[in-house]
């Protein structure tokens, strides 16, 4: 009885291990995220920039571009100027790209303790797991 005791032990073990494994890769994959996506292009456009350029820099498919280029048209952040034949940031474009940079700041030190605090909830998960010295 203590053997089979023993061995669920170490599978329960092995099972948590790997829970907390496929977690920790889950969050290392990091997708933009529209408003990201968003600053991206505004950033690209604060220089002037044709489509081509805002497209290789803000590293976007054809298709994703024209879909966000309408809406940030549409939501006056960039305007096309005929006479460049370039998109140019207006000063809507300009607040927004100052409070993303915020945001983003704020973002990443909130992202920083929501880390610590889950290394300190596995440390607690990792005491309550009975040694394998107990059995």
């Amino acid at each position: 009885m203590a053997r089979l005791d023993f061995e669920l032990i170490l599978i329960f073990r092995v099972v948590f291990l790997l829970v907390n494994i496929v977690r920790e890769k889950e969050s290392l994959v990091n997708y933009r995220n529209h408003l990201t996506i968003i600053a991206n292009i505004l950033n690209v456009a604060s220089h002037s920039a044709k489509k081509t350029q805002i497209m290789y820099q803000a590293n976007l498919s054809y298709s994703v571009l024209q879909r966000y280029l309408s809406e940030v048209s549409a939501a006056s952040l960039i305007n096309f100027d005929s006479q460049s034949q370039s998109f140019v940031l207006t000063q809507k474009g300009r607040k927004f790209l100052n409070t993303y940079k915020e945001y983003a700041k704020n973002s990443k030190h909130v992202e920083k303790r929501i880390s610590e605090v889950s290394a300190k909830r596995k440390a607690l998960e990792q005491l309550c797991l009975p040694s394998q010295f107990d059995v």
